[in-house]
């Protein structure tokens, strides 16, 4: 079947109006003169606008596509990589993961909650559009200094919007991070995480095919809330960044509820060709990503959609990002079961078009042809940008000798568990629910990574997000380097085995050489990471323009990691075992150069950050995970901020029982020893040394006894020492006395 041609031609705008509006959406005048040139005329106003969402930087990755290409994102388990709404993988017993990490940073600094709320909805979206049951969700948070202006305000929303979206939705949030910064006082990151399951062949994707076939909505109805949001995630913030406010969306947690159950119902079905979240871009990208992905046409009358505002026009719905809404292609005949299914979950259904053969997207409304767009240059044709980049400057190692220590080490240990950095996230993780459904194995702060188990079997996942962005700001590809092994050591240090991940590349404008330099660098470094670590990239999102008036985040390549147990019986935790021995695994130089201790104590910024060597990551990792399977360990933790004795304090803090410690060893300052932050390095307790030091010498891995648990106190050499309940009063007190009168 063939369309006949429209029955009247889309309206033109006036020429200079369209230069003008072109402008105000976003599109640079040689990317306007490519409209005109695809159209062959000056565009209508829905053209327009489908052009700008399309092209904008969040859309099509103008910026960032040629360098997302060196990324590794093949392995024998990789079900689906990069290109559809999220990435799957084969976790064995016929049944795959399915995972994604986006950001909400934009929408959440200028309305939190709803902002955050409508984030994890999104990301939810991405994975259970691919046939996932959402099991689990993680975040990565980054905001500015909380005495800054708005930032207790925005903090709470973020957290609240959070974990009402995730506690009503019924999906457990297990884990995420927290850092803190000036750098985000003007643009704070939200990055949403969400892991679900699946059956390995059961997998549904976004390609359209089949002439004819109805294009069917569900869900939600369009309001005007978030049009050219987009658009609005694609521009650096300045002064008026409050009046952006229409274009966040508003999230129903409930709604999302009732459409995960119903998709579900009919994917059980086969009616199904193709289902597509509403996302950034709302109808106009689900619409043209799912007839681009199948080379069809696809034509759509817009007055089935439903509506919750009078009067919408095509420009208003094409881009509308209301939120709990999904785009389907069925096969023919199947309306009906799939009204009655959504009809029975109160939602709505409509059907809006159908597939074409003609290459185009024709968009009709009350009898007009609003717009008529041949598709494929609107993928083959989208900018795509290979801007300068200009390498970050080499900073020197610190000497660690040259850099005395100030107030001493059980004062600088007390002020370092006391920082926003390192501080108990308590009072985030209180206001979430990790426990529903039963299935959480390791809440969160009991283990590096979080363990769900898998329902009605013995498997589990292990998940995790992880970054160090003062690393990154001081060497862009060793501080991608380490993101990603990071988030592999989070998963091994709980018996795990990584299998893959996800990332969500936050930076500052593009259009800058030292920023774009910074993006090109961290994806060399992760990369080179990936590679070494078997750990593929299979999903992930690019938020670009995290700059207000001029001033850049922090690079931030946030790293989402997923892992597999085959008995969650197996995954062990963090916490401090009584009469232990304590064993380090790795070596230890003393590294300061941006360490937390260097920062917070020092009162500095600077050196090369810690190098990362990836081949020893990868056998001391093994090695442990090796040991951990084999039962011969009761806890781990990795060494990450704050260096060793952070590392043993947390452990301490986790159970309240501490711990007597052997002396630095002679050659490296103690400060340096306790509070380096060296790279390939986990703390492990064991009954009884002796075994791992004999097998990690025969394997060749660096390993050295730190002393033994017991007490209540971590005892330091020369009869120094300090109680772990002092630490962990410190500790549990900063947040919630930061976070006092956030609502005035």
């Amino acid at each position: 079947m063939t369309d006949a041609a429209p029955q009247s031609a889309p309206t033109p705008l006036d020429p200079a109006r369209a230069i003008q509006l072109a402008a105000e959406y976003g599109l640079k005048p040689d990317e306007y003169d490519r409209v005109l040139a695809i159209l062959g005329r000056t565009p209508s106003f829905a053209e327009l606008g489908v052009f700008s969402v399309m092209w904008s930087e969040h859309c099509s990755y103008k910026s960032s596509r040629v360098w997302l290409k060196e990324l590794p994102t093949k392995a024998p388990w990789v079900i689906q990589g990069p290109g559809e709404n999220a990435g799957v993988i084969a976790i064995g017993d016929g049944l795959a993961a399915v995972f994604k990490m986006e950001s909400h940073n934009h929408p959440s600094f200028i309305e939190p909650y709803n902002g955050a709320a409508t984030g994890v909805g999104g990301i939810l979206r991405d994975v259970f559009t691919m046939g996932a049951r959402p099991i689990a969700n993680l975040n990565a948070l980054r905001f500015g200094s909380p005495d800054a202006p708005r930032m207790k305000q925005v903090i709470d929303g973020v957290v609240r919007g959070i974990g009402g979206y995730g506690n009503c939705v019924g999906v457990p949030t297990v884990g995420g991070e927290v850092n803190f910064h000036p750098a985000y006082n003007g643009n704070p990151l939200v990055n949403a995480m969400t892991v679900g399951i699946a059956k390995a062949d059961r997998i549904f994707t976004a390609a359209a095919t089949g002439i004819g076939n109805p294009v069917v909505y569900v869900g939600s109805k369009t309001g005007r809330d978030g049009i050219h949001g987009a658009t609005m995630a694609s521009t650096e913030f300045s002064a008026d960044s409050e009046e952006k406010r229409p274009t966040v969306q508003i999230g129903d947690p409930f709604a999302e509820k009732l459409l995960i159950e119903a998709c579900m119902e009919l994917m059980a079905t086969d009616a199904i060709v193709a289902i597509q979240d509403m996302g950034a871009a709302g109808l106009t990208s689900s619409s043209v990503e799912m007839a681009g992905k199948g080379g069809m046409g696809i034509d759509l009358t817009l007055d089935t959609v439903p509506q919750r505002e009078t009067g919408m026009s095509a420009y208003e719905m094409m881009l509308s990002e209301s939120q709990e809404r999904m785009l389907m292609i069925l096969k023919p005949g199947r309306e009906a079961l799939a009204e009655a299914i959504f009809t029975k979950w109160e939602l709505d259904f409509a059907v809006i078009g159908h597939l074409t053969d003609t290459g185009r997207i024709v968009i009709r409304h009350k009898g007009q042809v609003e717009a008529d767009i041949p598709l494929a240059p609107l993928e083959s044709e989208a900018p795509l940008y290979r801007r300068p980049t200009e390498e970050t400057p080499k900073q020197p190692p610190l000497d660690p000798a040259t850099i005395p220590d100030p107030v001493g080490i059980e004062a600088a240990l007390l002020t370092l568990v006391a920082t926003p950095d390192l501080c108990s996230r308590r009072w985030i993780w209180d206001q979430y629910d990790s426990l529903v459904n039963g299935q959480t194995v390791k809440r969160p702060g009991a283990a590096d990574a979080a363990i769900v188990r898998i329902e009605d079997h013995t498997r589990a996942l292990a998940m995790t997000t992880d970054c160090t962005p003062r690393y990154v700001l001081a060497d862009p590809e060793e501080g991608g380097k380490q993101a990603v092994a990071e988030a592999w050591r989070n998963i091994t240090a709980t018996g795990a085995l990584p299998l893959a991940i996800t990332d969500n590349m936050n930076f500052g404008n593009p259009e800058k050489p030292r920023v774009m330099g910074q993006f090109a660098y961290a994806v060399r470094g992760m990369a080179a990471a990936c590679i070494a670590l078997d750990f593929p990239v299979v999903s992930g999102n690019v938020s670009l323009y995290n700059e207000t008036e001029g001033r850049p985040i922090l690079p931030t390549p946030a790293i989402g990691g997923v892992g597999v147990l085959d008995d969650a019986a197996q995954a062990i935790g963090l916490g401090m075992p009584p009469a232990a021995d304590l064993v380090l695994l790795g070596t230890t130089a003393g590294w300061l150069g941006q360490s937390l201790w260097l920062r917070e104590i020092a009162g500095r910024e600077e050196g090369a950050p810690p190098p990362v060597d990836l081949a020893a990551e990868r056998r001391t990792g093994d090695f442990l995970r090796g040991q951990i399977l084999a039962g011969a360990i009761l806890a781990c933790h990795d060494c990450a901020d704050g260096g060793l004795l952070v590392t043993l304090a947390e452990m301490a803090m986790e159970t309240g029982t501490g711990a007597t410690l052997a002396p630095a060893p002679t050659g490296t300052p103690e400060h340096a020893y306790w509070f380096g932050e060296d790279q390939a390095r986990y703390v492990v307790a064991v009954p009884d040394a002796a075994p791992l030091l004999a097998a990690a010498k025969a394997a060749g891995i660096p390993a050295t006894r730190l002393g033994r648990s017991g007490g209540g106190d971590l005892a330091l050499a020369g009869g120094r020492s300090i109680s772990v309940a002092v630490l962990r009063d410190a500790n549990e007190a900063t947040l919630p006395a930061l976070m006092e009168g956030r609502r005035a």
